[in-house]
């Protein structure tokens, strides 16, 4: 086309240029300019990606998105992955595509219940409430942000818990060693959300690869973007593709692609449900299903960042080094969290539990935990950090069980006569781990678009804190 059309060639040309031109950001001002704790990292190869898929003008999933779910698998090691319009979206298909009446006995029904964590982002939770399953929560290890593992058994309840569905906390790989066990010593489902973790390791495989369905994020935070967007990853199964490409595409039992039809070669052939014969097999639908597609410009985008992942994961373990590093002489006031099965950290390396599987995580954030006799608390610091324009975030929503919405659904069921129906959700143990969480931790960047000048003021920052806020007087 380039050389049919001089016009398309020089659109590109100037759309580099410009691009390049947009980048050529003036060196960072401390305390003045922002230190985002995320954000998008580009140049002018993704914003040609997009230009080049709008010219073409194939807007719904189509050449593009084929392309990145087959370089998304193979990147992962799994069978499919299929494309969504965000994680939160890959979250609800995950759950959805358990509830399906294919899937027999096996099949997720209204009650049944699934193990998950009780600190963490709210929408690994809301696909099972909206699925009106019952979320079991156990609690957090505070250093690892991950499950306590020794209280899966204590949340099993034979003929009831279905699945296993809990997030990589922070890019941290959960003990999958244990939870894998535990899923297939019970017959379970184990879904990974792994939208915080993409390019994390457990014992040298990705994570991602473990469950029966993982689950990512493209949102810009994210380690790679395509704007909104995300995937559901099939991991062994081959039904299961089709059951979350169904749940995905309206509920349609037709697997044919958008603008192809009879890829089963009898269209007019089928007699489903209480339909007539020979009805119209691309509009039959076996499920109550949705439509989360993202566009065809947005995976154009997201090809060319999962050809960066290696060089993106590297530079945010090389950036939550920099700030271990830069903080080990604050272990007095803050706890520094640890990869599942580490012990300690001294001298720029972890201590590992003997004979334990490596963990390698693609840290999303750099949490540490105010210890209650450091001289600031989690909200002065996060207070001091804001006034630095420092980007700062708890651990999301914190202990779920206390957020507003699960106390609505606990207090509404409470004033049912005798509490008839099952639970909300269920609790196992006090889930003090995941109220030390909500209580004193806190998480700054380390994405790849810090520099070593901002990360040592984010240190800076943290270690003023700890010393009267001798930073801001200094920069005042």
């Amino acid at each position: 086309m380039e050389t049919e059309e001089p016009e398309y060639a020089q659109i590109l040309e100037l759309t580099r240029r410009l691009v390049r031109k947009r980048q050529q950001a003036p060196a960072f001002a401390a305390g003045q300019d922002p230190v985002p704790y995320a954000g998008r990292v580009y140049d002018e190869r993704e914003v040609e990606a997009g230009v080049r898929s709008m010219l073409d003008f194939w807007l719904t999933l189509g050449p593009e998105g084929d392309a990145f779910e087959r370089s998304l698998a193979a990147t992962l090691g799994v069978r499919n992955s299929l494309l969504t319009n965000s994680g939160s979206s890959a979250n609800l298909l995950a759950v959805s595509a358990l509830t399906s009446p294919q899937l027999g006995e096996r099949r997720l029904l209204p009650g049944d219940e699934v193990i998950t964590v009780a600190a963490g982002f709210p929408t690994t939770v809301s696909p099972i409430l909206q699925n009106r399953a019952v979320p079991v929560f156990i609690d957090n290890d505070p250093l690892t942000g991950n499950a306590r593992v020794d209280q899966l058994e204590d949340a099993f309840v034979p003929g009831k818990t279905k699945a296993v569905f809990m997030a990589h906390t922070l890019g941290n790989p959960f003990d999958l060693t244990a939870v894998s066990q535990f899923c297939r010593r019970h017959g379970l489902w184990l879904l990974e959300d792994n939208c915080d973790a993409l390019g994390s390791r457990y014992d040298g495989e990705l994570t991602g690869s473990f469950g029966d369905l993982s689950t990512q994020s493209f949102y810009p935070p994210h380690h790679i973007t395509m704007g909104e967007g995300g995937a559901v990853n099939v991991v062994r199964n081959p039904r299961l593709k089709t059951l979350v490409e169904s749940f995905r595409d309206w509920g349609r039992d037709c697997w044919c692609d958008s603008g192809c039809d009879d890829t089963c070669g009898k269209r007019f052939g089928w007699q489903l449900g209480e339909l007539p014969p020979g009805y119209d097999h691309k509009y039959i639908y076996t499920h109550v299903g949705y439509n989360l597609k993202p566009t065809d410009p947005q995976a154009a985008i997201g090809r060319v960042q999962l050809e960066k992942l290696p060089d993106f994961v590297a530079a945010r373990i090389e950036n939550w080094n920099y700030l271990r590093q830069a903080l080990a002489d604050l272990e007095d006031h803050f706890d520094f969290m640890l990869p599942t099965h580490a012990t300690g950290w001294s001298d720029g390396s972890f201590h590992w539990q003997p004979g334990a599987p490596h963990v390698a995580p693609s840290w999303f954030g750099f949490m540490l935990i105010v210890k209650e006799q450091a001289p600031c608390t989690r909200t002065e610091l996060a207070h001091a950090l804001d006034r630095h324009k420092i980007g700062n975030r708890m651990l999301f929503g914190g202990n779920l069980v206390r957020q507003p919405a699960l106390v609505q659904l606990r207090r509404e069921y409470d004033k049912r006569p005798a509490a008839t129906g099952h639970p909300p959700f269920r609790v196992v143990g006090d889930l003090a781990g995941a109220d030390r969480l909500m209580n004193h931790a806190i998480f700054v960047g380390v994405y790849p678009g810090l520099t070593e000048h901002q990360l040592a003021f984010i240190a800076d920052a943290i270690r003023a804190c700890c010393h009267g806020d001798k930073l801001a007087e200094s920069a005042a």
